[in-house]
C-alpha cells in the first residue's frame, strides 16, 4: 500500500534550533539505534526477531524505554519527528543498555507504508497523539479509515493497536471511526503497568483530565495470505 502523494499530515512539524546536546546524542546515538533491517523482514525470516512493536509518536520515550526493559524478547520501533525527544530517548536507552529498541526520525505513515511487511507488526502504540482539537484539523487525527487500512495490512493476524488519550473528545472519536471502519472493535483496557506516568499522561491528569486507555483488536480473526 503506498502513500498517497498528496495526503494530509498527521503531525505539526516543530521547528527551532538544536542544542548542542540534542546534535550530540543524534549524531552518535541514532546509527547505532538505527532500525535493524531483520526487523523489518517477512514474518519467518531467520535472524527476524519472534515479535515486533511500533510505538508512533515516542516524544521523549519514557513509554517506549518502559516498553523495552520489561519485554526483552519484543523488538520496539520507536518513531517521531521531534529531534529532541528523540534524541533524549536515545540517551535513556543507552543509559539502560538496551539493545532491544531502535528509532528513527520519521513520518508513521510513509513508514508504515514503504518500509514495513504485511504483518510484520505485533502491536502498535499511539499514546495521546495529537488530538488536533479544531473541528477543521479532524482530518489530520491519525486515527482514519485510511490508516485503519493500512494497520490492518501490517498487523499480524492477533495484532492489536493500543490508543491511550486525555482528551474526551478524540475517544470518542477513535470509537466512532473503528466502529464504522469495521476492520477493529475497541474496547477499554486497563492502563499498562510498564509505562511510567509522564508527559503528556501527566500534565493531563494534573489539569483534572481522565485518561481513557483502548485496544483496538480485529473484529474478525483473518489469515494473511
Amino acid at each position: 500500500m503506498r502513500v498517497p502523494e498528496q495526503r494530509v499530515r498527521t503531525f505539526h512539524a516543530r521547528r527551532g534550533r538544536r542544542s548542542s546536546l540534542t546534535e550530540s546524542r543524534l549524531a552518535t546515538l541514532l546509527p547505532r539505534y538505527a532500525v535493524p533491517a531483520a526487523v523489518l523482514a517477512p514474518p519467518g525470516t531467520p535472524g527476524r526477531p519472534p515479535h515486533v512493536v511500533l510505538e508512533i509518536g515516542c516524544g521523549h520515550g519514557a513509554a517506549a524505554v518502559g516498553y523495552a526493559a520489561t519485554h526483552p524478547d519484543t523488538h520496539l520501533i520507536a518513531l517521531d519527528v521531534h529531534p529532541p525527544g528523540v534524541a533524549r530517548m536515545l540517551a535513556a536507552a543507552a543509559a539502560e543498555g538496551l539493545t532491544n529498541l531502535s528509532a528513527e526520525l520519521a513520518d508513521a505513515v510513509e513508514f508504515l507504508a514503504d518500509r514495513v511487511p504485511e504483518g510484520g507488526l505485533d502491536a502498535v502504540h499511539l499514546f495521546f497523539p495529537d488530538p488536533w482539537p479544531k473541528a477543521r484539523h479532524h482530518r489530520r487525527r491519525f486515527v482514519s479509515p485510511q490508516t485503519l487500512d493500512l494497520l490492518a495490512s501490517r498487523l499480524t493476524p492477533t495484532g492489536h493497536v493500543l490508543v491511550a488519550t486525555d482528551i474526551a473528545d478524540y475517544a470518542a472519536y477513535v470509537r466512532r471511526v473503528v466502529a464504522d471502519h469495521g476492520t477493529f472493535v475497541a474496547r477499554d483496557v486497563p492502563r499498562p503497568t510498564w509505562r511510567p506516568l509522564a508527559g503528556y499522561e501527566a500534565k493531563g491528569l494534573d489539569a483534572g483530565r481522565a485518561i481513557t486507555e483502548l485496544v483496538l483488536e480485529r473484529a474478525t480473526r483473518i489469515e494473511l495470505a
